[in-house]
């Protein structure tokens, strides 16, 4: 932190232009280093940026942001200059030989922002997952953990048990025989049951909010020859799987990472399902039945020239995840009854997209509100919390004082894993402003 760190805040390569960001102590001191000069905060102003011995490296926009009111809460520059790989290359060598000016590491203008309290763990999650978003409901889901959608919660839960803590703490204080009466206790009960019946609700989403991260797996099924690989490629808009008429061809699974309608999805084309003696046929079908009990959706393919047939046993299992599809309907027209399409003349394909997206949706419960929690870390966490919240619910009329402090203080922690953050003087803050202690 004593160090003052710079680095490329755009991509890598040639561009029209790329942003150099300096942060720290000493940030200050790249604008006289560069021979930028004064400027006036967050107003940004041309200057010719030179090396220490005088070579003009480019014009720039420069910026200079004082602390604290900055990404990092310290002293920053910026300088947006062209992106011409000779002049950021120029530019970053001339920082590099400032005093105490140093090469940012991965994530450490980040990582200051959050040890200067400019952001949480959540929210600094938040924007990680922002910059890896592929689609529009993960940039969606990203933007609102950035925003606070999950730290208003945790906050909301945070200030609720230190009120409680403060209300043992009070009534000790101003009890004679230092018992806690039964008002507080059957308040305190009211307000944990509030708080669980909110965390619950929150726990409820299960893993949507993961699953949106790393998308909806895909799995496509179905006998040899019953259009698989053409849809694949259909969907990806590109040649991924190898077409054939001979039965068999894919033994091995072919994957593909799509935007369905905003969702991400991974397509799975996998062998076909048959009774085989070929060893490595046989082992592409282990793997899809593997895959398929594993899928979030399996799209079960019947070829239109073949007759219907009960799902087989293999599927048996889940059949719950399953969309029917009766393919290459151009080479055999059926009837209504079944999604239907042809992967070849396209009929169809805009009903069984849209109803995919929908099963898609459904998945990840994003007909209604998205989900809060999006991370197995965070998800934990939380579930900790409500389990330290009936502890405590069990024990509150039974056990002595400490032990139920001490379940309300565990479950305090856990929600400070979640923010990154927790203090036992916010409690003692609570309590003077409630009850005027130490006055």
């Amino acid at each position: 932190m004593s160090d003052t760190i710079f680095a490329v805040a755009t991509g890598r390569g040639k561009s029209g232009l790329s942003v150099v960001r300096v942060s720290g102590p000493k940030a200050q001191l790249a604008l006289d280093g560069l021979s930028v000069g004064t400027l006036l905060p967050r107003r940004a102003a041309l200057r010719s940026l030179k090396t220490p011995d005088g070579r003009v490296i480019d014009q720039a926009l420069c910026l200079w942001f004082p602390a604290p009111a900055s990404f990092t809460g310290e002293d920053t520059v910026e300088f947006h200059c062209h992106g011409a790989i000779s002049v950021v290359a120029l530019l970053l060598e001339s920082l590099g030989k400032l005093p105490e000016f140093r090469l940012a590491q991965p994530g450490e203008f980040s990582r200051r922002a959050l040890d200067n309290g400019q952001m949480d763990l959540a929210q600094a999650e938040g924007l990680s997952d922002l910059i890896d978003s592929e689609t529009e409901q993960q940039r969606q889901q990203a933007i609102r953990q950035l925003a606070g959608g999950l730290s208003r919660e945790v906050d909301q839960w945070r200030a609720e048990l230190i009120a409680i803590l403060a209300l043992f703490e009070a009534s000790l204080d101003f009890s004679d025989e230092g018992d806690v009466g039964a008002g507080v206790l059957n308040e305190v009960g009211s307000r944990l049951s509030n708080i669980r019946h909110q965390m619950a609700k929150v726990l409820a989403t299960g893993d949507r909010g993961e699953l949106l991260r790393e998308g909806v797996t895909i799995v496509l099924a179905g006998a040899p020859n019953a259009g698989k690989s053409t849809l694949l490629n259909v969907l990806a808009q590109r040649d991924i799987a190898i077409i054939s008429s001979i039965p068999g061809t894919t033994r091995d699974i072919v994957e593909a990472r799509l935007d369905l309608g905003g969702y991400p999805v991974t397509v799975l084309d996998t062998a076909g399902l048959r009774i085989s003696s070929d060893e490595i046929e046989q082992e592409g079908v282990r793997r899809m039945l593997a895959r398929a009990e594993a899928a979030d959706i399996v799209v079960w393919l019947r070829a239109a020239e073949e007759s219907a047939a009960d799902l087989p046993m293999e599927l048996a299992g889940i059949a719950g995840l399953l969309v029917p599809v009766i393919t290459q309907i151009d080479k055999l027209p059926v009837e209504a009854g079944d999604l239907r399409i042809s992967a070849l003349t396209g009929e169809g394909m805009d009903e069984f997209l849209e109803v995919l997206t929908e099963r898609v949706a459904d998945r990840l419960g994003q007909n209604g509100e998205g989900a809060v929690l999006t991370r197995a870390r965070q998800r934990e966490a939380v579930s900790e919390a409500v389990e330290s919240v009936d502890r405590t619910l069990a024990i509150l009329h039974s056990a002595g004082t400490e032990l139920v402090v001490e379940e309300v203080r565990m479950a305090m922690r856990a929600m400070a894993r979640v923010t990154g953050h927790i203090g036992v003087d916010d409690i003692l803050d609570q309590l003077f402003s409630q009850f005027c202690i130490g006055k």
